[in-house]
């Protein structure tokens, strides 16, 4: 490659706060250096790292609190308002909204926070956890899930609320069974004894019950201080919801650099058909033997088995692990009816009212999202590279960000950040973001009106 298109690529992964500074080797790969030697370096290499990083995360969005006085999570956690995804300077909304795909991409003015989010460290890859839940599960089980070469990077305002309440659609009587705690293995009897039978029981055990991975094992080719268990189901997907940590996605492991995946949530996942964020795989049970056997060790057998892996039983963990979570309901929804609109009768929001006519109508959302779950079990392909120069303003190694799974909108609300990476801090960037992609010309009073209904599904 000539030098100045090698300086050309490379800056555009400075862009984005890319660091290639410590790639890692684990210890005794190719030298003698011991475990300690190589979680120094790694520990030097990682402040570089998240310093860029982060920096890029400040170029991208408006990070700033500005929590809404009326809209809330289920619980009552404050969601954030506003279009984070920063523009440039010379360009407004709704000029760019009248420019086509290719003046966007001539001119570069396609909002980097539209474009991919990068791992926190790519070359490293791998899940990535919050502070709030690193902090909850040492205090509750004393198990450490920080990582000494990367940190989270998304604050905690733009995170689920923690721990979210965790609904069953055998019992739908007793609202939040998780009564406002985390589950874990130290409580989860207390918790579920006499409300979900004997299989169910253990299958909640197994979710909770951590097993060796990639990152968090007990050898010294790890990234945790000490020798660690591993890492549970209900870690990334806790108390059945998302803990909002990510990982490096399962297409692109164990190729670098590897593609950030947001973690989804489990709710109402017996009504999909399709599994993976690409759909991909199609049922409960192909997904968790997948994420026990390949995923946790990005793809690589060989670590697997060096690392001691849990290799599930079809017939029995697996089968189990899928009949609890196929009991995990949506949040309630009062002001829908039983098709999944809403019910005249018990809504008065006039906004909320104009704004399912536009989903239903020129926002074309139901074309994809059709109720009463919004999702149609299908993947689209939303081609957002044909607005910006893949592998130049990005660092994925992929030309395209590929088909991704039309994920359930219901509860939308207590779930961000949103897209398939996370990208799309708020609501309100989420609908900018299909404004601009899917030409829809929405006016802003539109937008709030959009807004409006999303927030009661």
């Amino acid at each position: 490659m000539p030098e100045k298109a090698l300086e050309t690529v490379l800056g555009g992964f400075v862009l984005l706060g890319l660091s290639f500074v410590g790639l890692s080797m684990s210890p005794g790969a190719a030298s003698a250096e011991s475990f300690e030697e190589f979680k120094t370096r790694m520990k030097d290499a990682k402040v570089l790292a998240m310093e860029r990083h982060l920096k890029a995360l400040d170029d991208r969005y408006d990070l700033s609190d500005d929590a809404s006085k009326t809209m809330t999570m289920t619980h009552g956690k404050p969601i954030q308002e506003g279009v984070r995804v920063k523009l440039r300077e010379v360009v407004t909304w709704d000029e760019l909204a009248e420019m086509s795909p290719e003046e966007i991409r001539k001119q570069d003015f396609f909002p980097k926070g539209f474009m991919p989010l990068p791992h926190p460290n790519p070359t490293e890859g791998g899940i990535v956890f919050s502070k709030t839940l690193i902090e909850a599960v040492e205090e509750q089980e004393g198990r450490d899930l920080s990582r000494f070469d990367v940190s989270f990077d998304i604050p905690e305002r733009f995170q689920p609320e923690f721990p979210p309440p965790l609904f069953l659609k055998t019992r739908p009587d007793l609202g939040d069974v998780s009564r406002s705690r985390l589950i874990t293995l130290s409580n989860y009897r207390e918790l579920f004894e006499g409300i979900i039978n004997a299989e169910q029981l253990e299958g909640l055990r197994l979710l909770l019950t951590p097993f060796p991975q990639q990152q968090f094992n007990a050898t010294e080719d790890r990234r945790t201080e000490d020798p660690s268990p591993g890492v549970a189901c209900f870690d990334c997907h806790v108390n059945g919801h998302t803990s909002a940590a990510i990982q490096s996605a399962s297409s692109t492991r164990p190729r670098e650099p590897s593609r950030r995946i947001d973690t989804p949530s489990l709710r109402g996942v017996d009504i999909q058909r399709l599994f993976g964020s690409q759909g991909d795989m199609k049922s409960i049970e192909e997904r968790s033997e997948f994420e026990l056997e390949t995923a946790y060790f990005d793809g690589d057998a060989e670590a697997a088995k060096r690392k001691d892996a849990h290799i599930p039983q079809q017939a029995d963990e697996v089968r189990l692990m899928a009949e609890f979570q196929k009991l995990i309901d949506f949040p309630p929804a009062p002001k829908l009816d039983a098709s999944g609109k809403l019910d005249p009768e018990k809504n008065d929001d006039e906004a909320a009212l104009r704004g399912q006519e536009l989903f239903f109508g020129k926002a074309r959302c139901a074309t994809c999202h059709t109720p009463p779950h919004y999702t149609d079990n299908q993947v689209h392909d939303l081609k957002v590279e044909q607005f910006y120069r893949p592998g130049i303003t990005t660092s994925q190694a992929a030309p395209t960000n590929g088909p991704i799974k039309t994920p359930p909108l219901r509860g939308i609300k207590d779930s961000p950040p949103y897209l398939r990476d996370g990208r799309l801090l708020t609501l309100e960037d989420t609908v900018e973001f299909f404004n601009l992609v899917l030409g829809l010309k929405l006016t802003k009073a539109e937008k709030k009106d959009l807004l409006a209904f999303l927030v009661t599904l």
